[in-house]
């Protein structure tokens, strides 16, 4: 199965229901000030009933999105704050926030995933996670994001 159609596919199985640990996962990092080793630990470990139901292959996805957002926070943050125009990071909601930095560490370091395939995911966390006008603004930050990076700069994982 391709990545794309895994997408689409079953929705806690797939690429997203990894994505959607990996939001949780990035949450309980920012939120809780813990490192990325104490979210794993407690995250995978505590059976939390509100984490999606992940294969293994799932769960190897959502911990290398957030162990990699977390990695390169450096080089992601400020093709945010370039994209979202009078809007600092520190001030965006914190979920907002997660998802940009989740789809644009995807954009930079999983090309497998076509962009218009991680903006479509990065929306549905949205919907799922945030606000409905959260959906518009995400949408138009990755937009610009998207059309910031050059296809040369686009490494694979």
């Amino acid at each position: 199965m391709t990545p794309d159609a895994e997408d689409t596919a079953s929705h806690a199985g797939g690429r997203r229901g990894g994505r959607e640990s990996a939001l949780q996962m990035l949450y309980q990092w920012e939120v809780g000030r813990l490192t990325m080793p104490e979210v794993r630990r407690l995250f995978w470990n505590m059976g939390d009933e509100d984490a999606p139901d992940t294969t293994d292959r799932s769960r190897s996805f959502a911990t290398a999105l957030a162990d990699g957002t977390v990695e390169h926070i450096s080089e992601i943050d400020p093709l945010i704050e370039q994209s979202a125009e009078n809007w600092r990071l520190a001030r965006m909601p914190v979920m907002d926030r997660l998802i940009l930095r989740l789809a644009v560490y995807e954009f930079l370091h999983h090309g497998e995933t076509p962009q218009p395939v991680v903006i479509d995911e990065a929306l549905e966390l949205a919907k799922r996670f945030s606000t409905p006008e959260a959906v518009k603004f995400i949408n138009g930050v990755l937009e610009g994001v998207r059309k910031r990076l050059d296809p040369e700069t686009r490494t694979r994982a």
